[in-house]
């Protein structure tokens, strides 16, 4: 079923449930991969130490990380799922790769500067060293494909430049992974800035929000008069509509934005069905969440088996970066 050939990775911070974000940048994606190719889907629990969090839920987050992740179609016969914590050549390797990585490009990487100015009490060195553990998590299984969002390319081409650095001065090891794109790679905030983030509170919906729950969030979406008039190329308005084609589809999208032009539009009819139709593509996963939740321990015994297959996979890759690199070998 699996093999030590991992062509496909990609981790999720263990903040807890899953968004819409989530769901359609990488779970999405991670869904179709799983037909073609042997694959590593982490629920990145180091990468979540890096900001503030709460260590008496850091267990629950991860599991809920893990429950999402099956509810949504992710089949542990057919891809590794991955505590990243239970494998610690994570961090092993990590701390290799950082001897060969300038400290001022870490400092200019968009996101640390942007996580410094959200957290300017919280700036440690797992923030700043969080790109060359993300490297490791990619290249401890030498995997080509990384299905994220186009915002990660700045840590993917790190990867890259890592995986050059080491074939450079060590030989040939390390392939130079690629951003696989899927369909919901950009999902726009609530909030009408940015993308959905976890770390942005009244931006995003949770997987396992109710219809009711749905409903309320979009309500609060910031939205203008409704035209008639020019449509916006940008803004909560824009964000909106895209949602709309992310759930509804392109062509009711188009009819939205022709109705704003000629005779104006009423966002509360808009934000209803596009709630429904979120909701309708919700439900099951909701449904089949609640049959995990009654037996967590299975799930538990799951990741078990998977994290003893990944350590070994990840420690032939250790051995041979440190035989590589000169360390000694008794």
């Amino acid at each position: 079923m699996f093999n030590s050939k991992i062509q496909v990775y990609s981790g999720t911070r263990a903040t807890g449930r899953l968004h819409l974000g989530n769901y359609l940048g990488m779970v999405k994606g991670a869904i179709e991969l799983q037909n073609k190719y042997s694959c590593v889907y982490s629920v990145v629990d180091l990468h979540a130490i890096t900001t503030p969090y709460d260590k008496d839920r850091l267990e629950e987050n991860t599991l809920n990380v893990v429950l999402d992740y099956l509810a949504a179609g992710l089949n542990p016969e057919k891809s590794l799922i991955e505590v990243q914590s239970l494998v610690p050549q994570h961090m092993e390797l990590a701390y290799y790769l950082g001897t060969l990585y300038p400290v001022s490009r870490l400092e200019d990487l968009p996101t640390y500067k942007e996580k410094k100015a959200q957290f300017p009490k919280y700036v440690n060195m797992g923030l700043l060293y969080y790109p060359v553990l993300m490297a490791a998590d990619v290249l401890l299984y030498k995997a080509s494909l990384v299905p994220v969002g186009v915002d990660q390319e700045p840590h993917l081409e790190v990867m890259r430049e890592i995986a050059r650095n080491f074939n450079r001065q060590y030989g040939e090891t390390f392939v130079q992974p690629q951003r696989f794109a899927t369909k919901g790679e950009y999902v726009p905030s609530l909030t009408g800035e940015g993308k959905m983030s976890k770390t942005r509170e009244g931006s995003f919906i949770n997987l396992t929000d109710s219809l009711e729950e749905i409903k309320n969030k979009l309500a609060k979406v910031p939205t203008d008069n409704g035209g008639p008039g020019k449509f916006p190329t940008s803004g909560p308005v824009h964000n909106l509509f895209k949602l709309v084609e992310l759930f509804e589809g392109k062509g009711e999208a188009e009819e939205y934005k022709h109705r704003y032009q000629v005779s104006g539009i009423r966002y509360q009819d808009v934000k209803k069905e596009l709630a429904e139709a979120i909701f309708k593509e919700l439900e099951p996963i909701q449904d089949k969440r609640r049959e995990l939740e009654k037996d967590t321990d299975s799930v538990k015994q799951m990741l078990s088996e998977h994290s003893k297959k990944l350590r070994a996979i990840a420690q032939e890759t250790v051995e041979e970066v440190k035989e590589k690199m000169g360390f000694i070998n008794i």
